[in-house]
């Protein structure tokens, strides 16, 4: 089994998201997009970009241009560990982006998530965040950055709390020097469901063949993500 990942489309990521993903919808702002491919067939993919927060990069002493958060892993039912995926793409993001200094990440808790493929990868658990879970719409739930693109504010919905596990990454000497000293036990799985980092059933939510529209922009678009 070969595992191959490159820079994908827009609208290949979108199709991963949305088929793969528990929240269904693409993040604002995911400005770096990673296809997967296990033998050659179109698995998924992992999506960067901005931080949820301006504020988090003056917690760190970043600039908002040192920090990006992982904001997606949308896979379809897989082989490879989503760890060493997970390790790959960060790698190509820091080659793509060589002046970031930290990648954070949540795992949501109301999913079942407590971080397991962050754990597996080295990733520094920093701690609970309790905050925006989601904004309710039109009775449905809908992303806060989400709304927050199409209206402005998300004052006068319906705002869900929740509680996410936060993990960092640093990308350098210094920066990891920094952060160390936040660094908590790592959380423990504590129930049947959530992310799991190696099986067949990994993610699995959809079945169905590699999506033909998506693939075709990937082999004939630029490698620019």
């Amino acid at each position: 089994m070969s595992l191959r990942l490159d820079w994908c489309s827009h609208e290949a990521a979108k199709y991963a998201v949305e088929h793969w993903h528990y929240s269904k919808c693409m993040p604002m702002g995911g400005d770096v997009r990673i296809g997967v491919w296990e033998d050659n067939k179109f698995i998924g993919s992992v999506v960067y970009g901005r931080p949820p927060f301006p504020s988090l990069s003056k917690s760190y002493k970043l600039t908002p241009h040192q920090l990006c958060e992982l904001q997606r892993v949308a896979l379809n039912i897989h082989q490879s560990q989503t760890s060493r995926i997970v390790s790959i793409s960060r790698k190509m993001l820091y080659k793509l982006s060589p002046n970031l200094r930290l990648i954070v990440s949540f795992a949501d808790n109301e999913q079942g998530h407590y971080g397991g493929i962050y754990q597996a990868d080295g990733w520094i658990y920093t701690g609970e965040f309790n905050g925006e879970a989601g904004v309710i719409i039109n009775g449905k739930r809908e992303h806060g950055r989400t709304i927050r693109h199409r209206y402005g504010t998300v004052k006068g919905f319906e705002v869900i709390k929740g509680k996410k596990y936060r993990y960092l990454y640093p990308l350098d000497d210094e920066m990891r020097k920094q952060i160390e000293p936040l660094r908590k036990p790592y959380p423990k799985k504590s129930c049947g469901t959530g992310e799991i980092d190696n099986a067949a059933q990994s993610n699995a939510q959809t079945g169905g063949a590699s999506p033909t529209v998506p693939l075709y922009i990937i082999q004939n678009e630029n490698s620019t993500p």
